[in-house]
């Protein structure tokens, strides 16, 4: 016999594709749905679809957008682009309020051990940027691990040459820990890129 009926199992599976949730979360998921209202369910789903629908990419940088060019790609000046994995790494960087260049992302990282390569992200339209001028400085803000580490070190070696400065985001010891919990790497990064005060 089937633990749950069909249409609560489909439930669940479908948001156990979801990453980063597992059974146990789909099914509380599930279970919040069956509860809702018709009204709220609707809403729920007609956001999903909306999203689907209007959401696409910035022709010029890659990011989230509802036109083809992003709301960052009109309004700011492009000598400065900041390089980046995914659509969710410029949101968190906004919320800095910090920033005030366009960005470029790149939807993934060189990973051979997954197939992906050079030609499988955003690259060359990144060096065909550049190459229209105007661009000061290449911000690489990879993730801090292998991967984004060898994706910029790649994009660095082609960007060099162009004559344009080309930085990566400071590492380092996190805020509120202790150095003596702090693992090897991060601590020998932030040794190493440590600053005069």
């Amino acid at each position: 016999m089937e633990v749950y009926i069909e249409p609560i199992g489909r439930l669940i599976n479908e948001f156990s594709k979801l990453p980063g949730v597992g059974k146990k979360t789909a099914q509380r998921y599930a279970y919040k749905v069956i509860d809702m209202t018709e009204t709220q369910a609707q809403e729920f789903a007609a956001a999903i679809l909306n999203a689907k629908k209007k959401v696409k990419y910035c022709k010029i940088c890659g990011n989230f957008s509802e036109e083809e060019v992003c709301p960052v790609c009109k309004a700011r000046d492009g000598r400065v682009i900041c390089v980046v994995k995914e659509p969710k790494d410029v949101i968190a960087l906004e919320k800095l309020h910090e920033y005030r260049g366009v960005y470029h992302v790149l939807h993934g990282v060189i990973n051979p051990m997954e197939g992906v390569g050079p030609n499988d992200i955003r690259i060359r339209e990144l060096l065909a940027r550049i190459g229209e001028g105007g661009v000061d400085e290449v911000i690489l803000a990879t993730n801090p691990d292998v991967e984004g580490d060898a994706t910029a070190l790649y994009i660095a070696k082609l960007v060099k040459p162009l004559g344009v400065k080309v930085t990566r985001l400071s590492r380092g010891i996190p805020i509120g820990s202790e150095i003596e919990y702090t693992d090897d790497v991060t601590l020998s990064r932030a040794f190493i890129e440590r600053k005069e005060m």
